[in-house]
């Protein structure tokens, strides 16, 4: 509905009635639209991030696997920890 007040086709009276809303919401819409379009767009979407923050997280996961790993060969060295039977 901002992009169609944008594009100045119609009047915000006309554009009021089409979708039932006062025209200042509409204006008001624009001027927010055309003020903060550019982050609106330049944020990547949530999928795109969700995708990063898992292969983090899996990688992340790998390395504490592989310090595990190591603590445990470690401790059972050193007798701490009894072997354990694999």
């Amino acid at each position: 509905m901002a992009i169609e007040a944008i594009k100045e086709q119609e009047t915000l009276g006309e554009l009021a009635k089409r979708f039932g809303l006062h025209p200042q919401m509409i204006s008001k819409w624009k001027q927010e639209f055309l003020s903060r379009g550019s982050e609106i767009f330049s944020t990547k979407a949530p999928d795109e991030e969700a995708a990063k923050r898992e292969k983090m997280l899996y990688e992340k996961i790998g390395r504490l696997e592989v310090e595990v790993d190591f603590c445990k060969r470690v401790s059972e060295q050193l007798g701490i920890l009894k072997p354990s039977k694999k």
